[in-house]
């Protein structure tokens, strides 16, 4: 995946690519103090895309009874929405800090504009992508092949996201296995190699920042920006 991107066309956000493996801790400490910078009016909204080594983290709806565990990866309170996710390398992870107080304080729009910019960005690379009524993430897939590709868990804290997405891209897909993902056992977890698109982080990365304008429209709901 590329070290660096060109800025998108939004001035107010910061759009930061983080080459290598970040420690979870680092990446949670650093997006927490963000998150207060901006709601503080001290710094910019951010897109941080990056990439963990391998991990699980727990929301607040986690269940222990989903977690076995048996790599012995470390586990990490998140603090966001949902239940457990594995996060490790050759996935990408975006954690997003924006400040719905200015973009309308509607937590149901932020969600699904977020879920429209991951499905338009696969998309952008081939992929028919998909939400699912009633099933949290991104999907791929028909029939037997149909896949869980991409995971959301958010925050919002006095009006400020984070935490974000992540998206398969070529992880160890066996990782998946210590924990059920999401809490949705009955359907596995795919990657874009998966399903036939080796070495594609790179365009992944620009396809989301191609759609990342159309994000921000939507989640500021279609009103037109300067």
């Amino acid at each position: 995946m590329p070290d660096a991107i060109d800025q998108p066309i939004e001035s107010d956000v910061e759009w930061r690519v983080t080459p290598g493996l970040t420690p979870y801790p680092d990446a949670f400490a650093e997006m927490t103090a963000r998150a207060e910078a901006v709601r503080t009016g001290e710094a910019r909204e951010l897109i941080w895309l990056l990439q963990h080594p391998p991990l699980f983290t727990a929301g607040t709806s986690a269940d222990p009874a989903e977690l076995f565990n048996p790599q012995g990866f470390p586990v990490f309170d998140a603090g966001r929405g949902g239940r457990y996710t594995y996060h490790g390398p050759g996935q990408r992870v975006g954690y997003l800090v924006l400040d719905l107080e200015k973009r309308g304080r509607d937590i149901r729009r932020f969600v699904h504009a977020l879920e429209g910019w991951m499905i338009a960005s696969l998309g952008d690379l081939g992929v028919e992508a998909r939400r699912e009524p009633g099933r949290i993430g991104i999907w791929v897939g028909q029939g037997a092949a149909e896949a869980k590709i991409g995971a959301i868990g958010v925050r919002v804290r006095r009006w400020v996201t984070s935490h974000g997405f992540s998206i398969n891209v070529e992880p160890e897909l066996s990782h998946f296995s210590g924990i059920v993902p999401c809490g949705i056992a009955e359907f596995p977890v795919t990657s874009l190699a998966a399903i036939g698109l080796a070495n594609v982080g790179d365009q992944l990365d620009l396809a989301l920042q191609h759609n990342f304008a159309a994000f921000l429209s939507a989640l500021d709901g279609g009103a037109e920006r300067a």
